[in-house]
């Protein structure tokens, strides 16, 4: 049984030319990626095309990119720069925060929401209305923190503020969401849900 290639090791050959590397890198990635980049509501054509310019300027700049520590750190970061990008040219983006979608991964766990069908509809349904409440900050924060597992440190690197101010961002947004809803503890809903 072959184990995967681990994503530094692709990322080492990647930078040394092998198109082979990058391209187990698009696919262990791209839907993540596109996850992502949804999430900024914009539509699926324009995410597309700013994942394809992101993989394209990696293989053209491939000699100039450092090593990194996290590949999904990075592409996720590389990702959420193309978007802005795109936006401020199309001038959707200006001193305002982008909005951020609030819906739930397509990934949720069948068998899971069978068996707690009525329990998890109401939660689902009461968790994205408190979340629609919440500044896209930290919706922003709380979607890295919890969707994609991203550290403080990482996730402040994303949204070019300093860790304290990603601190912020999560504590004050778990902060009203336990104090608007009681029905059930939020961290077993962003666990079973996120």
């Amino acid at each position: 049984m072959a184990f995967p290639v681990q994503d530094h090791v692709l990322w080492k050959s990647y930078r040394e030319g092998d198109k082979q590397a990058l391209g187990m890198i698009v696919e262990r990635h791209y839907r993540t990626l596109r996850r992502y980049g949804l999430k900024f509501m914009i539509d699926e054509a324009t995410v597309e095309d700013c994942i394809q310019d992101l993989f394209l300027q990696l293989w053209q700049n491939r000699l100039q990119i450092n090593d990194t520590f996290s590949v999904k750190h990075y592409l996720l970061k590389s990702l959420r720069s193309h978007i802005i990008q795109y936006l401020r040219a199309e001038k959707h983006f200006s001193h305002q925060e982008t909005d951020w979608d609030t819906a739930l991964p397509e990934e949720v766990d069948a068998e899971t929401l069978l068996i707690q069908e009525e329990v998890a509809l109401f939660q689902v349904n009461e968790l994205k209305r408190q979340l629609d409440t919440l500044p896209a900050r930290e919706r922003e924060a709380l979607y890295l923190k919890y969707y994609e597992n991203l550290s403080v440190c990482e996730i402040a690197e994303m949204m070019n503020v300093n860790r304290q101010s990603v601190s912020n961002f999560l504590q004050k947004a778990l902060s009203k969401l336990r104090n608007r809803w009681l029905v059930a503890p939020l961290f077993m809903i962003i666990c079973t849900f996120f």
